[in-house]
């Protein structure tokens, strides 16, 4: 059955189309189809239930010959608190618009992550922690994310849990290294680890275009 819409779209790409006429109804169809999201409507439909939030606005300066030029970098994370997480980025003249491209690219970015019982401490075979120890990096820093048993919760540092809650990862040991005061890199590390986890992985997009 297709979907009705409450805006015009005409979708641009394959996978749009297959979610227009209904082929598609479901983000775990999508993933498994093979073809890359290149549209945030797809997302938009198929995880009506996605949240996102803002991990950091920063101003950036760049001189061109006309003079000194001014932009807002955002960087955000989106996730349904159930295995699909996305991280974006985006720089823009002024901030609501910075965030809203910041949103796209990250719908864009979506990824399935794999959760699991992971920890020798646990065994009940829920959901609720990574699978096996994972790590990513970014930069100069570097995240470990380990198993941890039901209950102990997210032992975990501020950006990283955010993008944690966001993927539905309930349970994990971390341990990092580098400038994780950086709050960018500290996010793209957390999310390179949670796509170490097995899973589908997608191109990652960051808008660094001129607005």
């Amino acid at each position: 059955m297709a979907y009705e819409y409450n805006e015009e779209w005409v979708p641009q790409t394959r996978l749009g189309k297959l979610v227009f006429d209904g082929q598609v109804t479901s983000m775990d169809e999508a993933m498994d189809s093979g073809l890359p999201i290149r549209e945030s409507k797809i997302v938009d439909l198929l995880l009506p239930e996605l949240e996102d939030e803002v991990l950091d606005i920063n101003m950036v300066q760049r001189m061109t010959d006309s003079g000194r030029r001014v932009k807002f970098r955002a960087t955000v994370i989106v996730g349904n608190g159930d295995g699909f997480v996305g991280l974006g980025q985006a720089k823009d003249v002024q901030v609501g618009p910075a965030i809203r491209k910041a949103i796209d690219n990250a719908k864009i970015n979506i990824t399935r992550i794999k959760r699991g019982c992971g920890s020798w401490e646990c065994g009940c075979g829920l959901p609720h922690t990574v699978p096996s120890e994972v790590n990513g990096k970014a930069g100069s820093v570097t995240v470990v994310l380990k198993p941890a048993p039901r209950g102990l919760g997210l032992a975990a540092g501020g950006t990283a849990r955010k993008v944690l809650e966001k993927a539905g990862v309930k349970d994990v040991w971390t341990r990092t290294e580098g400038q994780t005061r950086t709050t960018l890199n500290f996010a793209k590390a957390t999310y390179n680890a949670l796509m170490n986890t097995g899973t589908v992985r997608r191109p990652i997009v960051f808008d660094e275009t001129e607005a």
